[in-house]
């Protein structure tokens, strides 16, 4: 492409203070160097860990920063040394990377990997950013920092995909999609026939359903204090729906009753420990697996009984799929008519319109919202 070896000037969104709206800037994106990739973004979900770092945990070293993490591109030039892409390629970035070298990318057990960039959330790498506004050096969230038009990324932190996928759909599978789904099938290993107990219905805890209904459980119940999402959660596979909201008794009594004992799995995707205590104690004793999916930074602690009762706590990144291999495992699902991606999107966006897409997921009205860049 023209653009190969020279800087792109390009827009973005960055995040100059924590709890602050977003600004859209023009930054700089340096060509990409020893095993890196620069893609040109196309679609981009909006997720609540993206919110998460924005609103609720101030971590200063972190700023200005790129948000972003869940996308879709095509590759505009390659780094020496990349042997995987081409220019022209469709490809996600990846969160959680998949070196194939390394002693978790070689077990079946973990989706781990040691070049994993969580690293970069304390700010650690910012020098080794390759995006720079205003003469400052840009965190790149993650490793990958998708809002902004044109990214740079390490060759082990992205996959290819079917050439065939709409970008501006398959983005989801880069976070959400898989996290949930990956959950149930993955971390739990649902099995035929079981009862379930989803918290949370976000893009996360639907794809979860989705999992759990791919899976064969006979009984999903969706647990959310929206009733507005119910409706949703019925189309991904729900079978029963409980707002707590609208019982005197607590949730994981309500559960256990509609269950005569407990569920077997049960899956909490909002990031709320005191949830998170009542998906464990909604398990049925003797085998009932609890996994954590929502992300948060708070401790939690339960009685050390509910496990010597016989019950699992357990939890997922990235619902247990090795990067490279999963993401386009699921792509091709999708493509196959598998598993289900267009009904996350309920809101097609511009970069522009970032700030109101933050408003809506803060106030629970969207699942997903997808932004493009406009021209």
């Amino acid at each position: 492409m023209a653009t190969a070896g020279k800087v792109i000037k390009c827009k973005a969104a960055v995040a100059w203070e924590y709890g602050k709206p977003l600004v859209i800037e023009e930054v700089e994106v340096e060509p990409p160097q020893e095993k890196e990739i620069r893609i040109k973004i196309v679609g981009t979900g909006l997720c609540q860990s993206d919110l998460f770092f924005l609103l609720k945990c101030a971590k200063p070293a972190v700023f200005p920063v790129i948000f972003g993490h869940e996308a879709a591109g095509i590759v505009e030039s390659i780094g020496p040394g990349v042997t995987e892409f081409q220019p022209g390629d469709k490809v996600i970035p990846l969160f959680m990377p998949q070196c194939r070298e390394c002693r978790f990318c070689k077990s079946p057990r973990t989706n781990l990997c040691v070049k994993g960039s969580a690293g970069t959330l304390e700010g650690k790498n910012r020098e080794n950013s390759r995006i720079t506004c205003k003469g400052t050096k840009v965190l790149q969230f993650l490793g990958i920092s998708t809002f902004s038009e044109y990214t740079v990324v390490k060759e082990f932190s992205l996959t290819k995909i079917d050439p065939a996928a709409p970008l501006e759909k398959v983005c989801l599978i880069g976070c959400a999609i898989c996290t949930g789904y990956g959950a149930a099938v993955n971390t739990a290993k649902v099995e035929p026939g079981s009862t379930c107990a989803v918290f949370g219905l976000g893009a996360v805890g639907l794809a979860t359903v989705m999992g759990c209904k791919a899976s064969g459980a006979k009984q999903i119940i969706t647990v959310d204090i929206n009733p507005e999402k119910f409706e949703k959660a019925k189309v991904f596979g729900a079978t029963d729906v409980v707002n707590p909201k609208d019982h005197s008794k607590p949730t994981q009594q309500v559960l256990t009753e509609m269950t005569n004992g407990g569920v077997d799995y049960s899956f909490e995707c909002i990031g709320n420990v005191e949830v998170m205590v009542t998906a464990l104690e909604s398990c049925t004793p003797g085998w009932g697996c609890s996994v954590i999916v929502g992300w948060t930074d708070t401790n939690f602690s339960a009685q050390p009984i509910q496990l010597m009762r016989g019950r699992t706590w357990t939890g997922t990144l990235f619902g247990g799929f090795k990067g490279k291999d999963g993401v386009a495992e699921m792509v091709k699902a999708y493509l196959d008519k598998k598993v289900m991606v267009d009904e996350f999107i309920t809101h097609n966006m511009t970069l522009d319109q970032i700030n109101e897409a933050i408003e809506l997921m803060k106030h629970s009205q969207c699942i997903r919202a997808v932004l493009s860049f406009s021209p």
